[in-house]
């Protein structure tokens, strides 16, 4: 499969929870362990265009869950409008925002956006979604919606808009429906290191003061990515702590019988841009969904995925909410490791 025979699937992230990947999916996910063993690390790297067909081809995938995690993104938007904030002095890097998205999608998706563009007066089309939306940039009562909002209804992942200013970045904006139990509500006007603040180990090792010095001096131009990744049972896209009693008594649903149905590998790739006008960092976080059953179709997969959370720092388990069911995770996937050697890299060969 490729970009031009794209085919959109119909699927619910709630309720019945009608999901997979097809083939092709699977062979792209971004498999985040590059060895046998992780820490939490930075391991930032330049956002340059990947390998033909992976997810690093384009600047912000398109997959053939569009549509459908479109749709999921209006319905919690519809229950919870406060998923999408901007404080008064964001707007500016809201229109940059709306430009940096559909002047690329526009480029690497041509049979699907189209961007015509005469002075202000600006056309955005969108097939997939049936838009056509005329419209004047930097007039917002042209549009629907601000425009951070508008154009990040119609792209996947979650969209933080950072201010720089004091030797710091502040989440002073953002469109956050998919997170992986934390609240754009509560973390709102807070700066780099407050919202890092519950994550376990990463303080002690300097993690995030490195990670700091790198965000704040990238350039224009010159983006940068990283692969973060936690478990979720069912493919549920919103495990928002606002939320939590919908999804929070999941993991007592899970049993050595359907583990390996009901567990899911969710990785984020994330990526840092810095935007032209009002210098703000944005940073996109794309969740990807893979069963454990579908995982496993590749042995090397299998293998590290076994030895990584076998081997996992409690505290890191913990963090990201999968110690309960940790040990039900290990057991199933031993039956694919006979110990054999794994090779470099995250590639599934």
């Amino acid at each position: 499969m490729s970009q031009n025979v794209l085919q959109f699937k119909e699927e619910t992230f709630r309720d019945d929870f009608v999901y997979s990947n097809s083939r092709w999916a699977i062979d792209r996910f971004p498999f985040p362990f590059d060895k046998d063993s992780y820490m939490y690390a930075v391991n930032l790297e330049p956002h340059t265009t990947g390998r033909a067909g992976s997810v690093y081809e384009k600047s912000f995938d398109v997959d053939e869950h569009y549509v459908a995690e479109m749709r999921e993104r209006a319905l919690t938007l519809l229950e919870d409008p406060l998923r999408c904030q901007s404080l008064p002095h964001m707007t500016l890097a809201g229109w940059d925002l709306l430009e940096l998205i559909m002047t690329h999608k526009a480029r690497d998706y041509p049979e699907l956006f189209e961007l015509h563009r005469n002075g202000l007066q600006w056309r955005w089309i969108n097939k997939p979604l049936g838009i056509e939306q005329s419209f004047i940039f930097g007039d917002e009562a042209s549009l629907p919606y601000g425009p951070m909002e508008y154009i990040t209804r119609q792209s996947q992942g979650d969209w933080c808009v950072l201010d720089q200013r004091d030797g710091n970045l502040w989440m002073d904006a953002g469109m956050v429906t998919t997170q992986a139990d934390w609240s754009l509500d509560f973390d709102i006007g807070m700066n780099f290191f407050e919202w890092h603040a519950p994550v376990p180990l990463a303080h002690e090792l300097g993690i995030f003061q490195r990670a700091l010095k790198f965000l704040l001096a990238i350039p224009q131009g010159a983006p940068a990515r990283r692969l973060n990744w936690t478990m979720t049972v069912h493919p549920r896209h919103d495990t928002s702590p606002e939320n939590y009693p919908k999804w929070g008594p999941d993991r007592t649903t899970v049993t050595a019988d359907n583990v390996s149905e009901l567990m899911y590998l969710r990785v984020e790739l994330q990526s840092f841009w810095r935007l032209p006008r009002s210098n703000a960092l944005v940073f996109p976080i794309r969740c990807y969904l893979i069963q454990l059953n579908e995982l496993v179709s590749h042995p090397k997969w299998a293998k590290r995925f076994h030895r990584v959370l076998r081997d996992l720092p409690k505290e890191l388990a913990e963090y990201k909410g999968f110690e309960r069911n940790r040990a039900l995770m290990v057991h199933w996937l031993s039956q694919f490791d006979d110990g054999a050697l794994t090779s470099p890299g995250g590639g599934p060969n």
